[in-house]
């Protein structure tokens, strides 16, 4: 029997009210929109999300976020300060196990990209991950209601609640239910130029490579406990477009990882792992860009029944780019899991960025 299925045994189905959190999120937006409104000419250049797949049971591994297939000029640093609220609900039961997954992650990243020559890049990314109750079950299910996307059982469950659990063969594997912070898994990282063309078509493409090393703790889910090492290429190709209409930019990304074994459901941790991005966005203004992008990623977990453990992952993340001037921009960003509860059900990204 499905986890969801007996909640509605347990819990009654609550009015919600009418969409303001949805309402205030729009409001917000424009605000940050008219706020940003330059009085000179601004560059909004058009890049993937500095984000990846927030569930509880990923985001504890080296999975990179696709990044600029321009690599940072010789001397010259890229700084970003990205925040990650992701708010989970997955319930699932097979024959011999059960899954639950009911709460908010936050994952808040420090990082920089220095240009050491005009062909290779060097880097670091130092996240701070937490899980708490969290406060924004309220506005998921407006959220849902508003666009019409299932609930899968989630308005039947308790509101603001957190407890990551999993059993196996009548033993708990898994259990997370305190509120904690603190330091993840620092990644240290590398990018080779391997073809760049800024005088006519604006196209790139960029070699990156990084190492997970692990930092965070094991028991309060803040890391995995294993090594891992991810190879991958980012592309892009910008199109200027006729008349006033501004630019489009294709991005996309595609690599693999390998990963030690961890201390996370360690006997059901796979070694090795495939990523992907694909994605476009629309500078119609010089200090504004729409972007969206679809993520995937294969398993990191075998021996299951459950999907919400083995199957692939996908998500869509639509928004935009603030351009703040031509070296700083604020990253907007809103995700859904379109493979049903292999990733978060909403996540928010914020990303402000500057460059030295």
């Amino acid at each position: 029997m499905n986890w969801n299925e007996s909640y509605k045994d347990l819990y009654g189905h609550t009015n919600r009210s009418a969409h303001q959190s949805v309402h205030l999120l729009a409001v917000i937006f424009c605000l940050c929109w008219l706020l940003s409104t330059p009085a000179t000419a601004r560059s909004a250049e058009i890049t993937p999300f500095h984000t990846f797949n927030q569930s509880p049971l990923v985001q504890i591994f080296g999975l990179p976020a696709a990044e600029d297939a321009f690599l940072q000029p010789a001397d010259r640093t890229w700084t970003f300060l990205g925040t990650d609220i992701a708010n989970n609900f997955a319930g699932n039961t097979a024959s011999h196990e059960e899954l639950l997954i009911d709460g908010e992650s936050y994952r808040i990243t420090m990082a920089f990209r220095h240009g050491i020559s005009d062909n290779i890049e060097v880097g670091m990314d130092i996240p701070f991950v937490g899980h708490g109750a969290g406060v924004f079950d309220h506005f998921i299910e407006e959220w849902h209601d508003f666009f019409g996307l299932p609930e899968g059982g989630r308005k039947e469950a308790p509101t603001n609640r957190l407890l990551y659990t999993y059993s196996r063969d009548g033993q708990e594997r898994l259990r997370l239910d305190d509120s904690n912070f603190g330091l993840g898994d620092i990644r240290l990282i590398g990018g080779l130029q391997l073809y760049k063309d800024r005088q006519t078509c604006q196209r790139a493409v960029a070699l990156r490579a990084s190492i997970k090393l692990p930092t965070g703790s094991i028991s309060k889910l803040h890391g995995s406990g294993s090594t891992d090492v991810a190879l991958w290429l980012d592309a892009s190709d910008d199109y200027r477009l006729s008349g006033r209409w501004g630019h489009m930019t294709l991005f996309g990304s595609a690599g693999g990882m390998a990963l030690t074994n961890g201390d996370v459901l360690s006997d059901q941790q796979r070694n090795f792992a495939g990523f992907g991005c694909l994605g476009f966005g629309w500078s119609p203004l010089e200090w504004l860009a729409f972007k969206s992008e679809i993520s995937a990623h294969s398993p990191f977990y075998r021996g299951s029944d459950l999907p919400e453990l083995t199957d692939p992952s996908c998500l869509l993340t639509i928004g935009g780019t603030l351009a703040f001037s031509p070296d700083t921009a604020l990253d907007i960003g809103v995700s859904e899991d379109l493979v049903v509860s292999t990733a978060p059900d909403v996540a928010l990204h914020l990303g402000l960025s500057h460059r030295f």
